[in-house]
């Protein structure tokens, strides 16, 4: 599969891994938009939003779950962080995996671009 994010989850490419489990893997971002910037995937690959069904549902709340224990284990729950999921080219997205930013670590400005 050429999904980098699907090669990330393999270990075919290294990657900053800061979590990981059965159902999800989170990492730093490679090109970091805020002092903290850590992707947080499905290891399913989905391509976008869009592609998600009924069954994808306990996958989105697990990710979200994993957000929290992240943001409170590297220390930056307390002061608040954005999550950002982009979906398809004029949104932003790049990497065609659902995947979700989490940025902290200084103030975001709104609205966001």
């Amino acid at each position: 599969m050429s999904c980098v994010f699907c090669r990330i989850i393999n270990k075919e490419i290294p990657a900053k891994i800061v979590y990981e489990d059965e159902k999800v893997l989170a990492f730093h971002d490679i090109n970091p938009q805020a002092p903290f910037h850590i992707l947080v995937i499905p290891k399913k690959h989905i391509s976008t939003l869009l592609d998600l069904d009924e069954s994808d549902k306990e996958i989105l709340g697990h990710i979200y779950i994993t957000i929290n224990k992240i943001a409170k284990e590297l220390g930056f729950a307390e002061k608040g962080f954005r999550v950002v999921t982009n979906c398809k080219e004029e949104a932003g997205q790049t990497v065609f995996h659902v995947h979700f930013h989490v940025l902290a670590g200084r103030v975001m400005d709104w609205p966001p671009g």
